[in-house]
């Protein structure tokens, strides 16, 4: 950009920002869509056709006291992505500078434990599976069965978000090892470990009964027929998998609970004197590991 810093709408300095973002720093669709959606409610509160001089400091503070609305996280989501912008502008326009610096704000967190489920009903849950396997006739019901149950240990017993378990290939998964590879956000890589008997067993049945498909994707977890498994078809089947939890006695849970009760499970039962948990899913804040 060539123009006066004056002379520039905010409109037009998002979408430069924004391209920046996709095609220089390659950062990922959805956090690409939350700079989106927050710059464009940040540019619909200044006036109309409003340019980047209309962003002044006195009026940062205004905007930051009107998302008291918000939740914690999402404020501080809000400010990150307005920060964001701004430093870049800082640094295609020497005269600009970015008045979100000389403010000092400071956010207090919200003291929240978080949800998780009892160790009483990830086994009600567990148990509940195999039943089900042995009692199937179908082989192409036993196949979706034993995948199913490969997918829900190695959920519980790693911590990993449903994305990264999609995105496994075949030589990520060394059970000779007990280790899997997994690439988080940020393209960020880590390795797991699964050592329990009780995660190895059903990965071993899924490996043996995966090598009866005819030319399958590359992908560790697949569908009957051989394709890669997608986040909508995990969730809604991880759901399907949790369709005996009444007779299980057992609530419904989003992912991030299953999530938070892995990573209780880890802590008090594999890795007692470790915060191990938090650095498999790439955190940077113990908080959550501490509170439980």
């Amino acid at each position: 950009m060539t123009k006066d810093v004056k002379q520039i709408a905010m409109a037009e300095a998002s979408e430069e920002f924004l391209r920046y973002c996709r095609f220089e720093r390659k950062l990922d669709e959805k956090t690409i869509k939350a700079y989106r959606f927050d710059i464009r409610q940040f540019a619909e509160e200044l006036t109309v056709n409003a340019q980047l001089c209309d962003v002044t400091r006195d009026y940062l503070k205004k905007w930051i006291e009107s998302l008291s609305k918000y939740r914690y996280k999402t404020i501080k989501r809000k400010i990150a992505s307005v920060n964001a912008l701004m430093n870049y502008l800082e640094g295609e326009f020497e005269e600009f500078n970015n008045p979100l610096r000389s403010l000092h704000i400071r956010l207090k967190p919200p003291v929240r434990l978080p949800v998780v489920m009892t160790k009483d009903e990830m086994q009600r849950i567990v148990g509940r599976l195999d039943k089900v396997i042995t009692a199937t006739e179908s082989d192409r019901q036993k196949f979706l069965n034993v995948r199913n149950k490969a997918i829900i240990e190695l959920l519980f017993g790693s911590g990993m978000r449903i994305g990264e378990l999609c995105g496994l290939r075949n030589k990520d998964v060394d059970l000779q090892l007990g280790q899997v590879r997994i690439i988080g956000k940020g393209n960020k890589e880590r390795i797991v470990d699964i050592c329990l008997p009780a995660i190895l067993n059903p990965l071993r049945q899924w490996i043996k009964l995966r090598k009866s498909l005819e030319d399958p994707e590359d992908a560790f977890f697949t569908s009957h027929i051989g394709r890669k498994l997608g986040p909508q078809t995990i969730s809604p089947s991880t759901d399907s998998r949790m369709q005996h939890r009444k007779a299980c006695n057992t609530t419904h849970f989003p992912p991030h609970i299953r999530n938070a009760s892995s990573r209780r499970k880890r802590r008090y039962i594999i890795y007692p004197a470790h915060f191990r948990s938090q650095f498999h899913l790439n955190h940077a804040d113990l908080f959550p590991c501490q509170s439980v």
